[in-house]
């Protein structure tokens, strides 16, 4: 049964989550710093772009889902009991959105990691190519990550719109 309990729990998931992002996003760019300016190597200068790019884009998203996400809790909860068309109104939309969303993520999280272990693979042997063997390593464990990040995601979304909808078909 949906609950006041139940969008509190998912909204505190969402955050919990989200401090995860940022973790993963903020040591990813460390890294990337030390790769470029610490450790000699153009295996280490390849790997350090996509620990950069996309450990930017996690913390960004990381910040931006935990900035929103007890404004989001303290609306649906009010909703649920003082105006429950805004659940069906705003909130099924929104989240029928984001879980759109997940699905373009995955295939991009998908296609990311499959470029990259190519690239490495490619060029595993090639020490010439270091700088891609680098580029191609990092930009496939990153995606593995935010692939199984969005994957646990994904799954609270999905259980989060199927009592949303139970609620609004009451």
């Amino acid at each position: 049964m949906f609950s006041k309990q139940a969008i509190e729990q998912y909204f505190n998931a969402e955050k919990k989550e989200s401090l995860f992002f940022i973790g993963v996003g903020l040591s990813a760019l460390l890294v990337a710093l030390l790769f470029l300016f610490g450790i000699p190597g153009a295996f280490y200068k390849g790997a350090a772009i996509p620990l950069a790019l996309v450990g930017a884009l996690l913390a960004v998203v990381g910040y931006t889902v935990y900035r929103r996400s007890d404004s989001d809790r303290i609306r649906n909860v009010y909703a649920f009991d003082m105006n429950p068309s805004e659940l069906k109104e705003k909130e099924w939309p929104r989240m029928q959105q984001v879980m759109f969303n997940f699905k373009i993520y995955r295939w991009t999280e998908i296609i990311l990691l499959l470029a990259g272990a190519g690239l490495y693979l490619y060029f595993i042997r090639d020490f010439s190519n270091d700088f891609w063997r680098g580029f191609g390593l990092a930009l496939a464990i990153m995606s593995l990550i935010a692939l199984v990040a969005d994957y646990f995601a994904e799954k609270r979304v999905k259980k989060y719109l199927d009592g949303l909808r139970s609620h609004i078909k009451e």
